[in-house]
């Protein structure tokens, strides 16, 4: 049985790659990927786990798409759901905003939802971040321009965590 949404927003492709990957790290029998883009308050609505993703654009915002769904997201109920993030960003081009549209997001839910999948610092090499709450990032964080070779492992790791989580 399905349990898990993944919504992504993509403009370059690469937080749609992920989307995927999630979902077959987790089986399709368990997780399916919506792009926000095409997406309702319905389809959040049939999922327990939700996992949302964002690249970050410019100095700090949102993939253009979820400027519009994140106000849909702020409608649905959240009695007996769990929110897991994402976020794409440059760390060496962007060190002093690094992942910030991953930020705006978890600000937009946090207090109303139950937001799981935090992620360490460790690794990463930038200046700033919004994305940081007590030391960690408050979801995994990809940067597919300069660290893709680990981004298998940083997703296969993170998906063992939300598995203890998403319970």
């Amino acid at each position: 049985m399905v349990t898990i949404g993944v919504f992504y927003g993509s403009s370059t492709g690469n937080s749609e790659k992920v989307a995927e990957k999630l979902v077959h790290a987790f089986g399709a029998e368990n997780a399916v990927s919506f792009n926000v883009e095409d997406a309702g308050a319905e389809e959040l609505e049939k999922y327990k786990y939700l996992i949302f993703g964002t690249s970050t654009w410019g100095i700090g915002d949102m993939q253009d798409d979820w400027e519009e769904f994140i106000e849909v997201a702020d409608t649905i109920d959240p009695k007996g759901k769990k929110i897991a993030l994402f976020g794409l960003g440059d760390q060496e081009v962007y060190a002093d905003s690094f992942v910030d549209g991953l930020a705006k997001i978890y600000k937009r839910l946090e207090g109303k939802f139950e937001i799981v999948g935090r992620w360490p610092t460790e690794g990463y090499l930038f200046d700033d971040s919004d994305a940081v709450v007590d030391g960690k990032f408050v979801g995994l964080v990809l940067d597919e321009d300069n660290q893709s070779g680990l981004t298998d492992k940083r997703i296969n790791d993170w998906v063992k965590v939300l598995k203890k989580e998403f319970v």
